[in-house]
């Protein structure tokens, strides 16, 4: 039928999904974790915060773990639930990112090269998910104080 949308519970075997390790967003993620992350929080200014340096980390492993899990899951329902999940990490990596540069773990041209490959990626992670979704997600909404 032309112009329908996909549903949400559709299985996976009729959705015409890639696996997990052929999608940009999960292969950004994984470099995004080994090559950038893991080098950073190598420094000797991390060795003096074991929680925030873990904390990173985790964030950053989490952001490609669970564009994985949802892949594998059965509906899309489930992978679109996962993919929050990992925009969500995307969100506190950049958070994280900013308090150390914040104390002095990192310095300004690092805090912005790295919040320069997490912000696109989280912007690709919600583009995928409009996609999954139909195009039904409406745009961020504007916080003022």
């Amino acid at each position: 039928m032309a112009g329908k949308t996909e549903n949400a519970l559709e299985p996976k075997s009729e959705r015409k999904m890639k696996n997990f390790e052929e999608l940009d967003i999960w292969k950004q993620g994984c470099q995004l974790a080994v090559d950038i992350i893991y080098q950073v929080t190598e420094e000797r200014l991390f060795s003096r915060d074991f929680g925030l340096r873990d904390q990173i980390r985790r964030s950053a492993v989490s952001i490609p773990s669970n564009i994985a899990e949802g892949e594998e899951r059965e509906t899309i329902n489930e992978l679109v639930r996962s993919l929050y999940i990992a925009k969500g990490s995307a969100g506190e990596l950049r958070t994280q990112l900013f308090i150390a540069h914040s104390i002095g773990f990192l310095d300004i041209y690092q805090h912005n090269s790295l919040s320069e490959k997490v912000t696109p990626l989280s912007k690709q992670i919600g583009s995928f998910i409009r996609k999954l979704e139909g195009g039904r997600i409406t745009e961020p909404v504007e916080y003022s104080e």
